[in-house]
């Protein structure tokens, strides 16, 4: 199943499409796409249910970010070897884990904002994890079964706030907006592998990421188990795992960064797609 959020920000309702693409509205189901809907029996329920006779949405509704009420936006850094490379960087012996501010998440086409005194904000496509059961201690053979689903995700970051401010990356990475989450939320039973898909991203139509989250260093797995050592991951928790090479600071002779005006558009296989303006704060 795809759900999903729609409506202004901050009045997001919930829906979930139908297999002619269309918006079903789940608001007779539950309040929002979020850790108690995750976690509880109406997922399920949902499967054997009639699509065809929820509520229609109307129109063209703006698509709000999949999952509401996140708790924690755990991101995983450096997490393909090409990446790294780009980055200057080594191949890391174990996760690099940061965080996003939740004030960061926006909808996967809402306006990307540039932070006053930017001057290197870049992009990340990344495979995003969201949880569907408490994970504490969990082993790679069984964390799979704390999978809610999948989603697009741009880890859009400030390089010069990251890089070069001092302390931890987390002042360039969770700036406003810069965690578009979405469209859907893709059940793990339509995600036969999360290992095998293509991810995108593209800005003003020039292509600069084309990658497969076959080549990710640390897989979904090993990614749950591990963070499960350092803390309970709760429903509704997100992680972002990282992504592969084409960031604007990667790309030889010159860096390229945002600008105001330009446009963003990726994607993964099957997640759908994500379509932001590059806007000044």
């Amino acid at each position: 199943m795809k759900f999903l959020r729609y409506g202004p920000m901050g009045q997001e309702r919930p829906a979930v499409l139908d297999a002619q693409g269309r918006l079903r509205d789940l608001s007779a189901w539950t309040r929002d796409i979020d850790g108690d809907f995750l976690a509880g029996p109406l997922v399920q329920a949902l499967k054997s249910q009639d699509l065809g006779q929820l509520p229609l949405v109307p129109g063209q509704p703006r698509i709000g970010a999949c999952v509401g009420q996140i708790g924690k936006f755990i991101c995983i850094g450096l997490n393909y070897a090409d990446h790294a490379a780009e980055s200057n960087m080594p191949i890391p012996a174990e996760p690099v884990v940061f965080a996003k501010w939740t004030s960061a998440v926006v909808g996967p086409n809402d306006d990307v904002r540039i932070p006053r005194g930017s001057s290197k904000t870049d992009w990340e496509v990344e495979l995003g994890v969201v949880i569907g059961k408490a994970a504490s201690y969990v082993d790679e053979s069984t964390a799979m079964e704390h999978v809610a689903g999948y989603c697009v995700i741009n880890d859009v970051s400030e390089r010069a706030y990251q890089l070069e401010r001092g302390g931890t990356w987390d002042k360039g990475k969770g700036c406003d907006t810069f965690g578009p989450t979405g469209p859907w939320l893709v059940t793990p039973d339509e995600v036969p592998d999360p290992h095998q898909l293509n991810l995108w991203l593209e800005v003003d139509g020039t292509r600069y990421q084309d990658g497969n989250t076959a080549t990710m260093i640390f897989k979904v797995p090993q990614i749950i188990a591990y963070l499960s050592q350092f803390m309970t991951l709760h429903p509704g928790d997100v992680i972002s795992t990282g992504t592969p090479p084409g960031v604007g600071m990667g790309i030889k002779p010159e860096p390229v960064f945002l600008r105001a005006g330009q446009t963003m558009r990726l994607g993964i296989d099957g997640l759908g797609q994500q379509q932001q303006k590059v806007v000044a704060a």
